[in-house]
Parts: structure tokens; sequence; C-alpha cells
């Protein structure tokens, strides 16, 4: 039996914040030019690797929020207050109670913690006004996120490593159709932390120059932070259409793809499913694109069975990293930056290409009409998210 046809959700506002600025006009200007965010890391680690960490002024919590006051809950602030415009318009349409807030995190407050922990390593004792509840659980970037936006519908954290501000989209997307909701602010928010790069570093995943996805060369990942947030309502002013978003866990592995890619083909097709269309009609792929040799292996496979090498595909981890548990969103509002401005920007540290891929790799910026755009994020566990935006 097909999947039914879900009925589009317009896109009435979002905001960005990554490794590459803070503004649209910063994050536009690093990727037409093909700059890439990626640094050594401010705090050593004691291996050489570079990291694409947030460089912009960000907002300390005021008022009420300061208990609450930690790094993310600061560039949730920082992109929260971004939003304010179409909120507004938003709270104008409907009841405070029918706007949900469902957001997305890998790490939540670990770097908060860890912080605490050097202070008690240091002194005997914790930091006085570090609380555990307040600055390391997921559940306090709801409240900051909440308090900041007026929202007081239903509202949860997401989890599921690199699909964790993917899956958000979904979730709207249920229960606005199920007459729950009118309107979500959805997204998510990941910070650099030891906790990340050690681990990952331990799995021998890092890269120790820019990651290099899809190249012949490829060796790991880089990692990032940042986080982003959009505003999806019942109807509105669309700045582009969520036409379908695709899930699937296929449970191959604890941390590796299906060779085959299996579960990201399922998604792929379970997002153009719900919007009625086919391969013939998407016009560009924001793939996953690590740049470890597996995962890129196992998301090029399912590409070229979909797709051939017709359609053009980016990965923009070369620009900000690996921003986990924040990357589907970023990169999901990088789709959309697509479809706005009419070109695609350029897939860093790609040469040379690993011909193996099947695909057609976009190295170079790349003008054209873009009116349907995948945007696709793989996790841990076989957990997958693929999400189809539309022009309106």
């Amino acid at each position: 039996m097909a999947a039914p046809r879900v009925r589009p959700l317009p896109v009435t506002g979002y905001t960005n914040l990554n490794a590459l600025g803070s503004t649209r006009t910063e994050i536009l200007e690093a990727l037409a030019a093909g700059r890439s965010g990626l640094a050594p890391p401010t705090e050593s680690f004691g291996f050489e690797t570079l990291v694409g960490e947030v460089r912009a002024d960000l907002p300390v919590l005021t008022g009420d929020l300061a208990p609450w006051s930690t790094r993310i809950a600061s560039m949730a602030g920082k992109l929260a207050a971004d939003l304010e415009e179409p909120l507004r318009l938003a709270r104008k349409r409907w009841r405070p109670e029918r706007i949900g807030v469902f957001l997305g995190t890998s790490t939540g407050g670990a770097v908060s913690t860890e912080q605490a922990y050097r202070h008690f390593v240091a002194e005997g004792v914790l930091p006085a006004d570090y609380n555990f509840q307040r600055q390391h659980m997921f559940s306090s970037l709801l409240h900051v996120v909440g308090e900041l936006t007026g929202a007081k519908g239903p509202g949860w954290m997401v989890s599921t490593a690199c699909t964790s501000s993917g899956k958000p989209l979904a979730t709207a997307q249920r229960l606005i159709a199920a007459d729950i909701i009118d309107a979500a602010i959805v997204g998510g928010v990941d910070t650099l932390c030891a906790l990340t790069v050690l681990g990952f570093s331990s799995l021998q995943a890092l890269d120790t120059q820019a990651c290099r996805p899809f190249c012949k060369e490829r060796s790991g990942i880089s990692l990032g932070e940042g986080g982003a947030l959009a505003l999806v309502e019942r109807e509105g002013e669309a700045r582009v259409l969520i036409e379908g978003v695709g899930e699937t866990s296929d449970a191959y592995h604890i941390s590796a793809p299906h060779p085959q890619g299996r579960g990201a083909l399922g998604a792929m097709e379970a997002a153009m499913a719900q919007a009625g269309c086919t391969a013939d009609d998407v016009d560009h792929i924001n793939a996953h694109g690590t740049g470890t040799q597996l995962n890129d292996g196992a998301e090029a496979a399912a590409i070229a069975t979909l797709f051939g090498d017709r359609v053009p595909v980016v990965s923009t981890k070369g620009y900000t990293g690996h921003t986990l548990g924040a990357a589907a969103a970023i990169e999901f509002l990088f789709a959309a930056y697509v479809i706005e401005e009419g070109w695609i920007p350029p897939s860093l540290n790609s040469e040379p290409f690993d011909s193996d891929m099947g695909i057609q790799l976009n190295t170079t910026l790349l003008k054209g009409d873009f009116k349907r755009v995948l945007s696709n994020s793989f996790a841990f566990g076989g957990n997958n998210v693929s999400v189809l935006l539309r022009a309106p």
C-alpha cells in the first residue's frame, strides 16, 4: 500500500547559528565563497583535530532565567531572539497553548557539567551556582526556549544522536495533522565538549584535518557546534514548505550504517512518498556526508540507487563540522537557503573524489532554479531522517 500524502507545512521563519556565523548574511557569504569555519579548537584535547566552534557573541540569560544560563542556553537564547518577528505574527494567529516546542540535542549541558567537575577536582566542591537539573538536563533547554518564545503548548526533547533535530519536524507534522497544535518551534542545539571530542577520538573516527566528505582519502569527521530553530505553522506565509519527513530505523549496527544504505534509502523514499513525488522531481540533496569511510559509502549507495548521478549532491560538514544533535536542523536550513537563494554551495575537501560513489558531487558554486531539496541526517543505531523541502 502506498504511503499517504501529507499536507505540506509552511516554514514561516527560521534562524541558524554555527561556525560560519550567527546571521544569515555571514553564513551565506561563507557558503558562497567556499570558506570553511573549521579551525584548531580553543581548548587543547591532546591531539590534532579541527572543530567548528561558534565564535559569535552570545547573550547571557538574565532575570528569572539567570539560573539556567549556560553556553547551550545562550545559543538557544540567541536563536529565540532572532525568531521573534515571525513568532510575534504567529502569536496573533494562535493561542500560546497551541504553539508547541520540540527540540533535539545530543549532549545537552554536558560542557557545563564538565566545567563543574573540573572545579570539584580542584576545590573539592561543586561551584555554588551549578545545578544539575537547570544546567545539564535536556529539559532545561526546553524551559529556556519556551520562556523566551511564549510558547505554552506541548513540548519535549529528542535525543537520537545525529538525527535529534530532524525528528522534531516529524513531531510537528503529526501533531498539527492531529489538531493538537497549530504551530511549533522546532530545531536543536548542541555544543562542543570533551565528552564528544574524546569519545569520537576513542572510536578513531576523527580526521586530523578538515573532514573530507566523499573524498577518496576521507578518514573521519570534524566535530562542530551550533543550532537552528524554525517556526512551522498550519498556515501562514511560507518561506519554504516541508513536504515530507521520512524516518527509518534499520538497527543494523550500533555505530555503522547498513553497507547498502537500506535505512537511508527508506528514509528518502518515505519523504518523497509523503510529498507524492518521485526521484525525478528532486533537484538537490544536502547529504549527511560525514567524511567517514562507512557513512559516505552507504549514503552514496542509497543516493545512487534512487537518483543515479543526475542530482547534484553536497555535504556542508566541511564548513561547520558535524554538529551532532544540531546537524539535522542546521542542514535542513542550508537546504532552505538553496531554494530561496538559487544556488548550491561547493562541497569542500572532496577532491580527489571517490569515483566509486556513483553520485554527482558538486564542488563549485552552482546556480539554478531548485524547487525541491532533500536534506539527509543519519545516526548511530541505523536511525535515519530525510526531510523534503519545496519552494512555496
